[in-house]
């Protein structure tokens, strides 16, 4: 052997090893031998070692002393720099170069594909043509994984008849650089004839395919081409198994993983078990989730990283939450990421107990606005309003941007408590986050606009999405409408969504049959009731029963609704019967009121409303006795009744009233000003409904008890508290009874007030006199 090659071979033993103390002695022996004269070979051997293990300054150093430079020196040099990402750097030598030939042009293009400079990877190749130099296979795998990057489908097809122009599809790494950037565009056809042409097969190449249709959602053919493979790698297992979980297909994700483990000596990796504990999760599998842990700790398997999150996620979701707890405290923090965190948070949140939820929420480093949502939601579903909105207030303040599921859930709680100006506040936020245009938080802004009363603001919502054929929109609207008792323009609007070809659904129809019962349109519920399981196939719910009896009932059609029943294919539930309970009350029908009460008593023995329904039938009809009876009963059963209160918005806090409210601090004005009310509306006509008074007491003292019902203190309140001609809002948990639904309609007319009840099922709107119900309640 020559000195020469000597020296280079040892070079190459010190690069193999990575021995850079070794390499750099000798360099330092050959310089003071003064061997380098020897020629370009030794001294491109310590350019090219230098440049591998990465001391560029040594390197540069060399090729800036050499007398003498070939095409080797140059590309070794350039191919340095721009496979380090240094693209600037690497462009000037590129420049300098005298010659360039293939390898100095591929050199660039990968350098600019490693960078992330896809577009300019694309120009690269160009000028290469343009300059005569013949790209090679690396130029192609390089410039096709750039295609696959920004997903160009069309400049893809260009190098694709490029490189069948020059002869090189049938070479592997390239055919399958092609089967990848046809997958990464979503062109499972050309992936599909790039591999059928190909001559030979490499396992990778059926990975790619099987990747392809995975993504595609394609799994039947997944399957076939991995059927058909007669050699499989980790690799293919992984494309399977996490192709039919990302597809929702959890369980023949775990029957694959049962055949890897099964039919093969391959031990799975950490993406194998991401993805089964994923699919254990998803369906809740706590039994099999467990083994596969158990497996991890008989494999002696690290459980860090993904495969720990893995973990923590599928115990949170699948009911082990402790056990997701005491492996967040035994991993290192850095190794947890904000799914594994938030998944823990859910399973917390899923169970109710919010305080370890919270804990885990305020642990957290970095909380994304999944994190964020999730916390929030718990709060909503558990009634914890205040919470809720104390916590989106600092999520504004100090955290990420909310998405439209924190805004929905949070325009749920507006409408819980019927709380108009943080509801705007919201809708305003919700636009300057683009989020406004949303389907989900359209909706919720539709709900809560409506159970504040603002109708005219649920319809201007509605109107900017209505080209929508989501049927939730449609039916947010339609039931708004009919808790306005806006019921003849909820029928309009749902005949014109059966026009736009959008599909009703169960909720839809509840709905505007809902619309037909409180406008007495019973003609018009029953046509729908057919339509619904006629033309869409909807079996009726007990929701349909009830709002079915509803209608017959609420009209005083007693006897049509007692038929219903009998035809009923199910048993009545309870709201069935507290509806016809309730039109029994109003029609004074004291022997169907108390069979109704019986029957709704048998399926809820603790519900006090029918016992004061069936109390007050007896009262209004006079029979005193029967009514006293029915008091002691609820006394003796220790079944209490459910006070009627009242509440309205001041200012932004809420000032609620009970009958007789002895604990307002300004009870005595409240109590001036629904004194003076009761006789300027006695003056101008009304006549107090003394059947109201369920009571068997003189008339002067009915009278004084009508007079300070609580919705009537709320509104002598808001007329003492905001501006002259402003809206009165008032909310009641109960029906509004027969003598303050008219008392109000004289008080909007001498106040010159347009005010807005809710009671207990729906809005009512008084206005000059009038009420939006039209008197059908």
């Amino acid at each position: 052997m020559n000195p020469t090659e000597h020296w280079a071979s040892l070079l190459r033993r010190c690069l193999e090893s990575e021995n850079r103390i070794a390499g750099k002695s000798i360099h330092a022996y050959i310089t003071k031998a003064g061997i380098l004269h020897l020629g370009l070979y030794l001294t491109n051997n310590l350019i090219n070692f230098y440049s591998k293990v990465r001391l560029f300054s040594d390197a540069c150093k060399v090729f800036d002393e050499m007398p003498l430079k070939n095409i080797f020196s140059w590309n070794s040099i350039l191919s340095m720099y721009a496979k380090s990402g240094q693209i600037s750097t690497a462009r000037i030598y590129f420049d300098q170069m005298p010659e360039k030939d293939s390898v100095s042009w591929t050199a660039m293009i990968v350098g600019c594909n490693q960078a992330g400079r896809f577009k300019k990877a694309l120009q690269m190749l160009l000028a290469m043509v343009r300059a005569g130099s013949p790209p090679s296979q690396f130029t192609f795998t390089n410039i096709l994984s750039s295609c696959a990057a920004i997903e160009d489908h069309f400049i893809g097809r260009m190098v694709h008849s490029f490189i069948v122009k020059l002869g090189m599809s049938s070479c592997i790494p390239v055919a399958n650089s092609l089967l990848n950037m046809y997958g990464k565009c979503g062109d499972a056809l050309m992936a599909k004839v790039v591999f059928d042409r190909m001559r030979v097969r490499s396992v990778s190449s059926w990975n790619t395919l099987i990747s392809l249709y995975s993504q595609s959602a394609r799994m039947d053919i997944a399957r076939s081409h991995f059927e058909e493979m007669s050699e499989r790698s980790i690799v293919t297992w992984n494309a399977i198994i996490s192709g039919y979980n990302q597809n929702g297909l959890d369980l023949e994700a775990l029957i694959f993983f049962s055949r890897m483990l099964k039919e093969t000596q391959m031990a799975p990796d950490d993406f194998t078990i991401t993805s089964v504990l994923s699919a254990c999760a998803n369906l809740e599998m706590l039994k099999i989730g467990r083994q596969i842990h158990a497996y991890l700790i008989r494999t002696e398997m690290e459980l860090v990283g993904q495969v720990a999150n893995a973990l923590i996620s599928m115990y949170s979701k699948s009911g082990g939450v402790e056990n997701a707890h005491r492996l967040v405290e035994k991993t290192v923090v850095s190794d947890l990421n904000v799914i594994s965190f938030t998944a823990l948070l859910e399973g917390y949140v899923k169970l109710g107990d919010l305080q370890p939820a919270r804990e885990i929420f305020n642990s957290m480093k970095h909380r994304d606005v999944v994190a964020w949502t999730a916390i929030i939601v718990g709060y909503v579903r558990n009634s914890f309003y205040k919470d809720a909105m104390e916590l989106f207030s600092l999520m504004v303040s100090e955290g990420p941007e909310p998405n439209n599921y924190t805004l929905s859930a949070i325009l749920s709680v507006c409408s819980s408590l019927a709380s108009l100006e943080h509801g705007r506040q919201i809708h305003s936020k919700a636009v300057r986050s683009k989020e406004g245009l949303s389907v989900s938080v359209s909706n919720a802004l539709i709900t809560m606009y409506a159970k504040s009363g603002c109708i005219e603001l649920a319809r201007r919502v509605f109107s900017q999405i209505i080209s929508t054929r989501e049927p939730v929109s449609w039916t947010s609207m339609i039931i708004a409408l009919a808790q306005h008792g806006l019921g003849e323009e909820a029928v309009s609007l749902f005949d014109k969504m059966l026009f736009h070809g959008v599909v009703p659904d169960h909720i839809t129809y509840v709905g505007v049959i809902s619309a037909c019962t409180h406008s007495g349109l019973v003609e018009k519920g029953k046509e729908y009731f057919s339509i619904m399981q006629n033309i869409h196939k909807i079996k009726p719910t007990p929701s349909h029963y009830a709002c079915m009896i509803d209608l017959f009932a609420r009209c005083g059609k007693l006897e049509e609704a007692q038929n219903f029943i009998k035809s009923m294919p199910v048993e009545p539930d309870a709201v069935a019967w507290g509806s016809l309970l309730s039109a029994c009350r109003v029609h004074k029908d004291a022997d169907l009121a108390r069979i109704a009460a019986e029957r709704l008593l048998s399926i809820d023995p603790e519900n006090s409303g029918a016992y004061s329904a069936l109390a007050n039938v007896y009262s209004s009809s006079g029979r005193w006795q029967e009514a006293a009876s029915i008091w002691r009963l609820m006394r003796d059963n220790g079944i209490k009744k459910e006070k009627g209160y009242s509440w309205i918005h001041i200012k932004n806090k809420v000032h609620v009233f009970g009958v007789e409210d002895g604990l307002h601090p300004m009870r005595e004005a409240i109590y001036e000003m629904a004194r003076k009310m009761w006789v300027e509306i006695k003056k101008a006509g009304f006549v107090p409904d003394t059947e109201s008074v369920l009571h068997d007491v003189d008339d002067e003292l009915k009278e004084k008890m009508l007079s300070l019902h609580s919705e009537k203190l709320a509104i002598a309140f808001g007329l003492m508290s905001t501006p002259e001609n402003t809206m009165l809002r008032i909310m009641k948990n109960l029906r509004v009874c027969n003598d303050c639904h008219n008392a109000i309609k004289f008080i909007s007319k001498l106040t010159g007030r347009e005010i807005v009840v809710r009671d207990a099922t729906r809005f009512h709107h008084f206005r000059d006199g009038f009420c939006s119900c039209k008197d059908y309640w």
